[in-house]
């Protein structure tokens, strides 16, 4: 079978096409059926659902910077193995995304407002990281889905006991998100300083404060 070989400028318009799919909410079906097919639906109280639905919707948001990140990384990336690797976490993404949209109707909610914000600015991001050239491009990649990880690790903890769809999504985003960390790590990673560790940290926490209420 031929493997396609992308040009700058065919990643640059599969990147747009793929920021209109996101933000228009038309993106690729899922690979994958969702973690909380067959777990049961519960009923909560308003309170309860409004709070599982926010987590859900920055869960959601951050899903949509991920596509945005590695597609800017895709754009620029040098080495055509570390393109692969981006495309097919970015594919894995693509059912974290769809998980999280299902859950989000599922609580009769919607995504963040600000999705098109958030994925215009993680993609400059993310081709700004890759052309600081594919280990720094890892690099950047390793630490985000370290950081993913541990954010998702925190909202376990706070979801209502009762909601088991969202936490059988999430647990299941975590087990993605570590095997992409080990991936950017085993294709040459280099370790980000810790000042840009903890800026990155800072933004993050801002998309997560706005996404959970708009």
């Amino acid at each position: 079978m031929t493997i396609r070989s992308y040009t700058p400028l065919d990643r640059l318009i599969i990147g747009i096409d793929n920021a209109l799919r996101v933000a228009t909410d038309q993106s690729r079906l899922p690979q994958r059926e969702s973690p909380a097919t067959s777990i049961p639906e519960v009923v909560m109280d308003e309170d309860r659902q409004r709070h599982a639905a926010g987590l859900m919707r920055v869960n959601h948001a951050g899903e949509v910077c991920a596509q945005a990140l590695y597609a800017g990384q895709a754009v620029t990336a040098r080495n055509p193995d570390v393109q692969a690797d981006m495309q097919k976490a970015a594919s894995e993404e693509i059912d974290h995304l769809s998980w999280c949209k299902e859950r989000l109707d599922e609580l009769e909610s919607k995504p963040s407002l600000l999705d098109p914000l958030w994925y215009a600015g993680s993609f400059a991001i993310g081709a700004a990281a890759g052309l600081a050239g594919d280990g720094w491009s890892l690099g950047f990649l390793k630490e985000t889905e370290n950081q993913v990880e541990a954010h998702l690790e925190g909202h376990l903890e706070r979801l209502p006991p009762e909601d088991a769809r969202s936490r059988a999504i999430l647990d299941q985003m975590k087990i993605d998100e570590a095997k992409h960390a080990q991936m950017a790590e085993d294709s040459g990673a280099f370790d980000l300083p810790k000042p840009v560790r903890e800026l990155m940290k800072l933004t993050a926490g801002v998309m997560k404060a706005v996404a959970y209420r708009i």
